[in-house]
């Protein structure tokens, strides 16, 4: 049942809870998962063991590899015939990742996302226009259950289909939207060329996730829909969206949902715990979870905690933005970069749209970044031309070079390229181009 008031929980009742949650998770994998009882055996760790917290450090980590080692239901801690429903990675590298959930499960979940809504300011009369994909990524579902939940009318609209889109817009007058901001800009921008203000619209608040975004790209959708834009966090190795999601108040910090989630950051070379306040990876331990309970889960996102509550009045920790992914990370002549720190510098130039891509190869040793930007519509002469040769052309290329150099550290190859000419999302966008492992597969994980 759907409770707001447990986000204002005073902290020593809320880590009792989070305690009395995790030794009855401890015990269910250790009895029911031959995977949990062998790694908790050969770190010499026994359920009973955990008495506080801080305990937590003293149990194995569990790593992507570990789930698809045991593909497809070896993590699971019921039969079966329990779970009511599955879900799955893409599985671009080989054998998916495969997460499966109770009648239970889904309930929570589905209370999780709703409050998660009221916190992004939705309310239960609105009208909530769902453009995330639905099948077996969680982003779709995860909203669905949880707008139904708290008693929205839903209009369950997946992705694609932009022009549909927009009309569902303009007539169904929906109050909140949530979908992928790479997907929502391009709404906007169909709007634009139809000549359509998407500030006219009823959108008043919008719940982005799925791929990384940064504060330019919240300040761009924001200016461009007319809306308040907060950012969900979510991944379906631990439940889906909603594991975290800012406040509406605020917009800083994510707000983790910790009655059903224990988290923590560590340092990802010395596996230690970093101090609130300093980047490191994310871990996620379930307190919940019937059919696929996860012990100290390695996400791979870099974020941080905050060293004090909100002020919007939640005592669950918030976390940071997504800073970036270890298997997106590039090191550069020594010097770390994260594919959004580019983003940060391409979306506050003023003569670039906010279209871009990131390619990562590899000369020799060592990675080189390669950044292509699309210009504004300002290159666009009036027949139509786009005019490489003016001197405005070289004087952004030489300013976007300067800018990346400054931000990164590094010098980056830069190529700008007419408007309209990089792909447009239909859900979630291809940003970074990683050509290093070219047969590989993909880096990115299926995340919202």
């Amino acid at each position: 049942m759907y409770q707001p008031g447990i986000e204002a929980m005073d902290r020593r009742s809320l880590e009792r809870l989070q305690l009395d949650r995790l030794g009855e998770t401890l015990v269910r994998v250790y009895e029911r998962v031959p995977f949990y009882r062998q790694a908790f055996d050969k770190a010499n760790v026994k359920p009973e063991d955990i008495r506080s917290l801080d305990d937590i450090r003293r149990l194995p980590f569990t790593k992507k590899a570990d789930l698809r080692d045991n593909y497809p239901f070896g993590l699971f801690a019921v039969d079966r015939r329990e779970a009511v429903r599955l879900h799955a990675s893409s599985g671009t590298k080989g054998k998916p990742t495969v997460v499966g959930y109770t009648r239970r499960d889904i309930a929570n979940w589905s209370d999780i996302v709703a409050r998660a809504i009221v916190t992004a300011g939705g309310r239960p009369e609105d009208v909530f226009h769902n453009a995330y994909g639905y099948g077996l990524f969680t982003g779709g579902l995860g909203l669905h259950y949880g707008a139904e939940q708290l008693g929205m009318t839903l209009v369950p609209v997946s992705g694609g289909n932009t022009p549909r889109q927009v009309t569902l817009v303009e007539d169904f007058k929906p109050r909140g939207i949530a979908g992928t901001p790479s997907y929502v800009l391009n709404l906007a921008e169909y709007m634009e060329d139809q000549g359509k203000d998407p500030r006219k619209t009823s959108l008043e608040y919008g719940i982005f996730g799925a791929e990384p975004w940064s504060e330019e790209m919240r300040q761009t959708l924001e200016e461009k829909l007319g809306l308040s834009a907060v950012d969900i966090y979510g991944l379906s190795e631990v439940m889906g969206p909603g594991v975290s999601i800012e406040c509406a108040a605020q917009q800083d910090g994510l707000h983790v949902a910790e009655d059903h989630f224990y988290v923590e950051v560590i340092n990802p070379v010395t596996l230690q715990p970093v101090p609130a306040g300093e980047t490191g990876e994310l871990v996620f331990t379930s307190l919940t979870k019937e059919a696929f309970p996860i012990i100290r889960y390695r996400t791979g996102d870099m974020a941080f905690l905050y060293p004090e509550p909100c002020e919007c009045g939640r005592t669950h920790t918030r976390m940071s933005r997504i800073k970036g992914r270890l298997d997106d990370m590039v090191i550069v002549r020594g010097v770390n970069v994260f594919p959004s720190e580019i983003e940060s510098v391409l979306m506050s130039h003023p003569n670039l749209s906010p279209y871009y891509q990131v390619h990562i190869h590899r000369v020799g040793t060592m990675d080189q970044i390669s950044v292509v930007a699309e210009v504004s519509e300002a290159f666009v002469d009036t027949a139509g031309g786009f005019n490489i040769d003016s001197d405005l052309f070289r004087q952004v290329k030489h300013e976007v070079m300067h800018e990346l150099r400054n931000a990164l550290l590094i010098s980056t190859r830069v190529h700008l390229t007419e408007p309209r000419s990089l792909p447009r999302s239909e859900g979630k966008a291809v940003r970074v181009i990683d050509q290093r492992n070219l047969y590989q597969g993909e880096t990115a994980k299926d995340r919202v």
